[in-house]
């Protein structure tokens, strides 16, 4: 079963993306963050696969839809399509277990305390506190500098456009970083043995 969480302040923030997709899986919204919390999402397309007995066997992966925005990102929504269907029609899995395991990545320490500051700034923002909100966003962004989820989460709280010059800038500082993302997934034949 496909399901699209969108990590956003309320369910009116994806409501016009949901319906342009004329979306016939589930589409939830988490605004507390608590999927990226659990499974270390740091940045919004991420696809995970979980199987029927609840563990990963495909990790956090940067995947598309479609090939729209190709040219920009250089990623090939095909590879992935075609694995995603060899595992839902022939059940071959993506990659055998202990590769899974070799290709998560638990978060660090700075990564959980800046998750515990965004929802802190978070919980402050929605009584009212503005003022203390942002120290923590600000906390948040210096302890996970990379995490789009924590970074360009709290643009919108915080009167930034996420889609605008703050996002090109965080966009800027992370390509001069390398691009720190997942773990690259490798692609072709890596069914289980």
């Amino acid at each position: 079963m496909l399901i699209s969480v969108a990590l956003d302040c309320s369910a009116d923030d994806p409501r016009p993306f949901v319906e342009a997709a004329q979306a016939t899986h589930p589409c939830l919204v988490d605004t507390e963050h608590t999927l990226a919390d659990l499974y270390r999402v740091i940045n919004v397309p991420t696809v995970l696969w979980i199987g029927e007995n609840g563990q990963v066997v495909r990790p956090n992966d940067a995947v598309f839809a479609n090939n729209a925005l190709k040219d920009m990102h250089g990623i090939d929504c095909e590879v992935h399509h075609a694995a995603l269907r060899a595992w839902v029609k022939e059940n071959t899995p993506p990659l055998r277990q202990e590769d899974v395991k070799d290709l998560q990545i638990l978060p660090t320490l700075e990564e959980q305390q800046a998750r515990a500051e965004f929802a802190l700034g978070w919980y402050l923002h929605q009584q009212g506190k503005a003022e203390a909100a942002e120290r923590h966003f600000r906390q948040a962004d210096k302890l996970a500098p990379f995490d789009f989820t924590i970074r360009r989460g709290s643009m919108p709280i915080r009167g930034m456009d996420p889609f605008g010059a703050d996002f090109a800038d965080l966009f800027s500082e992370w390509i001069q970083a390398g691009r720190p993302y997942y773990k690259p997934i490798p692609t072709g034949d890596q069914g289980a043995d």
